[in-house]
């Protein structure tokens, strides 16, 4: 386990910076990675998009005022820089962003990077239909385990509200499930 305030101690100093961001980086880089492939869904737009979120936190760490915990911060940074690249990536296609993502986990087959079976597609496939924040939610819930309470501090929402999203995304999850199995 490591001592949190001491690492940001370390990264808000001049002098030992970059050894506390190479720490941070090996703590927390596959973690990230995985959160912002869920939403990205290629392998090589994960690895700009985690690139983009280390970048920030360099940046930015002097504004870190440790009201949440530090991954809880640099979890909220790799959404954020998600949800732009995703609305980014759409637009210039000129798609809203549901075509957007039907057409990315589409390709998923031919990914040398997604190793998944017939049924993880369909999973991605039936997260890809939900409303953004509904995926996030998801995600965060069913693949990465986060309490309600931890995804509240990282999203900035009402733990009812929550609740509410991963409620509705399990249940269009299932109705795209029996459609495709059926």
């Amino acid at each position: 386990m490591i001592d949190e305030a001491l690492l940001i101690e370390q990264l808000k100093n001049v002098q030992t910076k970059e050894k506390a961001f190479r720490e941070l980086i090996t703590l927390y880089k596959e973690r990230l990675y995985w959160h912002i492939r869920k939403i990205v869904i290629s392998h090589d737009d994960a690895d700009d998009v985690l690139q983009n979120t280390f970048i920030k936190v360099f940046k930015n760490i002097e504004n870190f005022n440790q009201e949440s915990k530090l991954f809880s911060w640099m979890y909220r940074i790799a959404t954020n820089e998600s949800i732009t690249f995703i609305n980014k990536r759409a637009k210039q296609r000129n798609v809203d962003i549901t075509e957007y993502q039907h057409e990315i986990t589409s390709n998923l087959n031919s990914d040398d990077f997604f190793n998944g079976d017939k049924i993880q597609l369909i999973l991605q496939k039936a997260i890809a239909t939900l409303p953004q924040k509904q995926q996030i939610v998801f995600n965060m819930k069913y693949f990465d385990d986060l309490k309600y309470n931890e995804m509240s501090e990282i999203l900035e929402t009402s733990v009812g509200a929550l609740k509410a999203s991963y409620f509705h995304a399990v249940k269009k999850i299932e109705n795209y499930i029996k459609q495709e199995t059926n």
